[in-house]
């Protein structure tokens, strides 16, 4: 019996890895902090992503486990907030770690999520696995200390993969529907300078992806799930206007982006920071993605007018 286990599984990225992953598993359980309602194989488990509990029993004989918790970063940096997007990340981890520590017949892969935020702020420089340049400021500090939580496991009977995931957009969650959202308003004009990198993967290459890595079992270290080319911001929001036939799009200076950002409740780094991350060790080892170039990721996702 192949077994899935997903923490965080009923998030948008979760969900549509399992919709994706199903007919590989015999048995897929869930944790999660909200138990849902037992279906076919998917089974439900409630944690707190801090503490151990008889969730871990499942852990035996499990073939792989993905970690995807963690707090949205979507929400105003406050004390309180900045804490949370910590602990739900290393706890989470953590208690992962120790639980596999724990077992007779531990699991045969663990991957657990992380960001491609990791690395500095770069307009034309790609940032690779090997050759990026981490970046500084509190999104990355939350990188660095998710991923040496993870790397500090020495699990020598469970595989290990890092994913450093760039911006996934998909029709069911995430920052696209956002991104559509405000164009449809007159709003999806250029934000700040433009020239910002945006590096993205559609959905169907980020699930494919995490099944290939799964599949090729010699795979193992740190991955950046990102599409080949990214998107400069002026050019996104162009073709975004241009594909739900909108022809007003205001831009938004800087300032803008801070007043807007305030009363929406987030930050402008999401928005502001150049992220131009690159899948070479996905490219290099043989993966093939399905959507390259953004126009066609684009049209794969917005329905014709």
């Amino acid at each position: 019996m192949k077994k899935l286990i997903i923490a965080g599984g009923s998030g948008f990225l979760g969900k549509e890895l399992i919709d994706h992953l199903n007919n590989q598993f015999d048995k897929i359980i869930i944790l999660s902090r909200t138990v849902g309602k037992d279906e076919g194989k998917i089974n439900y488990r409630k944690w707190d992503a801090r503490t151990s509990g008889n969730w871990s029993e499942d852990f035996e004989e499990a073939d792989v486990i993905i970690n995807l918790c963690g707090k949205s970063v979507d929400c105003r940096y406050t004390k309180k907030n900045k804490a949370e997007i910590f602990s739900s990340r290393l706890d989470s981890t953590k208690i992962i770690g120790e639980a596999i520590l724990k077992c007779k017949n531990p699991p045969k892969l663990w991957i657990n999520g992380a960001s491609a935020t990791i690395y500095t702020h770069s307009e034309d420089t790609p940032m690779t696995e090997s050759t990026g340049k981490i970046g500084s400021g509190f999104s990355v500090e939350v990188c660095k200390a998710w991923e040496k939580t993870f790397n500090e496991f020495n699990l020598p009977h469970t595989r290990k993969i890092n994913l450093r995931i760039s911006m996934v957009f998909g029709n069911t969650g995430g920052v696209f529907p956002v991104l559509v959202g405000l164009t449809k308003k007159g709003l999806g004009g250029t934000m700040g300078k433009g020239t910002q990198q945006v590096s993205w993967i559609h959905i169907d290459d980020f699930c494919e992806s995490v099944k290939w890595i799964i599949e090729n079992k010699n795979k193992s270290g740190v991955y950046n799930l990102v599409a080949p080319e990214p998107v400069v911001n002026k050019k996104l929001m162009a073709l975004l206007r241009q594909l739900t036939s909108i022809k007003i799009g205001l831009p938004a200076t800087s300032w803008m982006l801070e007043v807007g950002a305030f009363f929406l409740r987030t930050e402008t780094e999401l928005i502001l920071k150049s992220r131009y991350s690159y899948p070479e060790k996905l490219l290099n080892e043989g993966f093939k993605f399905k959507y390259n170039k953004i126009e066609e990721a684009l049209m794969s996702l917005i329905k014709p007018h």
